[in-house]
């Protein structure tokens, strides 16, 4: 008999986190303990919306940079790096100057949480993050984990379904339909076009960066990323049009789908 896929859920960095391991109950539970641990870590040290937290400091002029941590001098690190090889399209530049890496330290956490529950020796499990997904193994039935594209329209209805596997474990979406205008453009005659955009990697990092990048780029960053870039991409425009690469990873949307 398969054994079930059970899930538990916590709430860090403004969202709710949930996680779907395969075994009895207390074995989830612990997974979401750990997850939340290392949520809580990334949260506590990089947060700009916690007036403690290291970034939070240094954003206020009381610590520098090069004095902070390992692990948050090490994100920024990594959002460097990002900027650079997207061509400036992701930053962690607010125009304002502040230093943000919340499009990094989600994506880290995420990761970083999944190597801890593979660790504990979970075979089948999955990480979602305010829509931010990263999965490892089949379900406990053999069967694909399925995610559902939210359509940025319409909250309650599915656009689309992400089947992923050793490939694509991970697939992230960025837009502006529910939040608003939280992606800032980082230079001149950037072509605002899209109001979503769903990335299919095969690290939750690459494909959170990128959905970024691409709403912040447009077109123009679509075209350049996903040349270069071994992703597969699924975009919303704001005149309701969509454009997609040849291996998105669709699922049939009769499928059952973690949402």
């Amino acid at each position: 008999m398969a054994t079930a896929t059970r899930r538990n859920a916590f709430t860090s960095m403004g969202t709710v986190v949930s996680v779907r391991a395969d075994g009895a109950a207390d074995v989830v539970a612990r997974s979401a303990a750990v997850a939340a641990s290392v949520f809580d870590r990334w949260d506590r040290r990089c947060s700009l919306y916690r007036a403690d937290s290291e970034l939070s400091r240094v954003a206020r002029g009381e610590l520098a940079m090069t004095d902070a941590g390992t692990e948050l001098r090490d994100a920024y690190a990594l959002a460097v790096a990002w900027r650079a090889r997207t061509g400036g399209a992701f930053t962690p530049h607010r125009t304002d100057g502040v230093i943000d890496l919340n499009g990094v330290v989600k994506a880290v956490a995420i990761a970083e949480a999944g190597e801890a529950i593979r660790a504990m020796g979970v075979a089948g499990w999955g990480l979602d993050a305010g829509g931010d997904v990263l999965v490892s193994g089949p379900r406990a039935d053999g069967s694909p984990w399925l995610v559902g594209i939210v359509d940025p329209w319409d909250r309650h209805e599915l656009l689309s379904a992400v089947a992923l596997g050793e490939d694509r474990r991970a697939v992230a979406t960025s837009g502006v339909a529910e939040r608003g205008e939280h992606i800032w453009a980082p230079t001149d005659g950037i072509d605002a076009v899209f109001v979503q955009v769903s990335v299919a990697a095969a690290d939750i990092v690459t494909a959170d960066v990128l959905a970024t990048a691409i709403v912040a780029g447009g077109e123009a960053a679509l075209d350049e990323l996903t040349s270069r870039e071994p992703v597969d991409v699924l975009a919303v425009r704001r005149d309701g049009t969509m454009a997609a690469t040849p291996g998105w990873p669709r699922a049939p949307l009769g499928a059952r789908t973690a949402r």
